[in-house]
């Protein structure tokens, strides 16, 4: 089999076996290719002994099938390993992605659900193992005492969980009561209590866009800085998915071009650094970082 088409077979298994699931139009335009392409790819997959599952018009690979029990076979952790990886990984700096990409494979190589309770940190293990459960099984939550970040509140939250972000720090869940996506941080929950009901808005789930800054919604705008030495270093370390974007310019400088969700986390990374930062093609930005001092100005 050729490289490209094999990178295409893997790039649909991922997308047959996540937290999401898809039809075949999804499939087709995510992947870039024909209706006819994917149903061909999914004959590969049934033909090689893999399960396909249907639900409604969407598809998924059964993570049942004897082949992914093989494979998980081939890495597997006693609980005792498990606790030994997990403090190995908490030395590694919060803000380092290689952190939070061992903990994600951990997960992925790993079917018992109590290793929430040596990856995931103390008190949001129940929550988390909860949250999971949700997710396989279809089924809608409560997040009971959920603490808001805008104003304070705390309330019950009926959702659909359909999917985590990365390091399980927040989870997407379509909310029954305003009938949108949204992140709500892992963190912030109290209980998780698991409902009878099944999912009522599949085709509805969709995960937002969260920019390099950690900051998600449904816009995107593109904001282009240049960077002095002090200014990449810190956004290297405190957001790494940012140096993708980053190319150098010379002479101890280097270019931003990316895309943000919002103001608010690119701003306040901006104000830290006023000195070493300058905003080339941005002026929604550099009305916002004005507004920013203006508002948070000591008063005399």
């Amino acid at each position: 089999m050729d490289q490209p088409k094999l990178e295409r077979l893997l790039r649909l298994m991922k997308l047959l076996t996540a937290n999401t699931t898809y039809n075949v139009d999804q499939l087709a335009e995510r992947l870039q290719m024909s209706r006819r392409t994917v149903y061909r790819y999914i004959d590969t997959f049934r033909e090689a002994g893999f399960v396909i599952k249907k639900s409604g018009d969407c598809i998924r690979l059964d993570k049942e099938s004897p082949h992914f029990r093989d494979i998980s076979q081939l890495v597997h952790f006693t609980e005792e390993e498990a606790v030994i990886l997990k403090n190995a990984i908490e030395n590694i700096d919060d803000t380092n992605m290689l952190k939070q990409n061992l903990k994600r494979k951990l997960y992925s190589v790993y079917d018992n659900k109590t290793l929430a309770d040596t990856v995931v940190r103390g008190k949001n293990a129940p929550n988390i193992r909860r949250l999971i459960e949700a997710i396989e099984q279809e089924r809608q939550a409560v997040l009971h005492g959920y603490l808001s970040a805008h104003g304070g509140g705390v309330r019950d939250r009926r959702v659909e969980p359909f999917a985590f972000t990365t390091n399980y720090v927040q989870v997407w869940c379509y909310d029954l009561e305003s009938h949108t996506n949204k992140l709500f941080k892992t963190s912030r929950i109290g209980s998780v209590e698991l409902s009878e009901a099944a999912w009522e808005h599949q085709e509805a789930h969709s995960e937002g866009f969260i920019d390099a800054f950690r900051m998600h919604g449904g816009a995107r705008r593109r904001v282009r800085l240049e960077l002095g030495t002090l200014a990449y270093n810190l956004l290297c370390e405190e957001y790494p998915l940012a140096e993708r974007d980053v190319k150098p310019l010379g002479r101890g400088r280097w270019s931003l071009d990316t895309e943000v969700a919002g103001m608010a986390g690119v701003g306040r990374f901006v104000v830290g650094l006023l000195d070493d930062i300058r905003i080339v093609d941005s002026p929604e930005l550099t009305g916002y970082i004005r507004e920013y001092i203006a508002a948070n100005a000591p008063k005399m």
